[in-house]
């Protein structure tokens, strides 16, 4: 249930922004997304991951970013969602893209990319 919501959390946050800004779909998709996660790792998970000492700043701008949005000020909150959500997760990237460049070592994968790279126009 969990990766479900987060999976709609998400196609409507992103659907919300392709829509100039969507407040509805994106206080929808803030709503989903954060329900998810708490479905995914549990209540007192999310609330340590949220309020550690450290992570204070980050947590105060991805909250308050969602509160504006819920307030109808859809790219200001978006605007400091994305801040916060970026400071909240910086020690995650180096993993999620050490795990995608991971991918490139599988043979089907690495001949699918080696064929897409090889096939440049000229135009």
């Amino acid at each position: 249930i969990g990766v479900g919501l987060v999976g709609f959390g998400l196609f409507f946050i992103f659907f919300g922004m392709l829509l100039y800004f969507d407040s509805v779909l994106l206080a929808f998709g803030n709503i989903l997304f954060l329900s998810g996660l708490v479905f995914i790792i549990g209540f007192r998970r999310t609330f340590t991951f949220f309020f550690q000492r450290p992570k204070l700043k980050g947590t105060s701008f991805f909250l308050g970013g969602v509160l504006i949005v819920l307030m109808r000020w859809p790219l200001l909150g978006m605007l400091l969602e994305g801040y916060g959500f970026i400071i909240l997760f910086r020690s995650f990237f180096p993993v999620a893209f050490g795990f995608l460049g991971a991918l490139a070592n599988i043979p089907v994968l690495s001949k699918l990319l080696q064929k897409v790279g090889d096939s440049s126009s000229m135009v």
